[in-house]
């Protein structure tokens, strides 16, 4: 795999990531009791903790990513696995 294609890859791991901790990392201000400022919507963070976000974002995706880079490497699991017209009887 070209050193291109690895960041490449990489980067959409860290995307898909930040989709996934996302969710993990935010309190409203509702339920950690604090006033609402007018006009704020309910679901806002009380509190914006982009570093956290970004580095949790990070593990993540290194954790996925090297499954996948070692599965491309060692061939664990392939595109003959999902297929499910094979007739194994043949």
């Amino acid at each position: 795999m070209r050193p291109f294609s690895v960041v490449m890859i990489y980067i959409l791991f860290w995307t898909i990531s930040a989709f996934l901790v996302f969710p993990f990392h935010i309190k409203t201000t509702e339920e950690v009791g604090g006033e609402r400022v007018p006009g704020q919507a309910d679901s806002a963070p009380h509190v914006h903790r982009p570093l956290s976000i970004m580095v949790w974002t990070t593990i993540v995706a290194s954790v996925l990513f090297a499954g996948f880079y070692l599965n491309f490497k060692h061939g664990w699991i392939g595109a003959e696995t999902f297929d499910l017209f094979h007739d194994p009887i043949k």
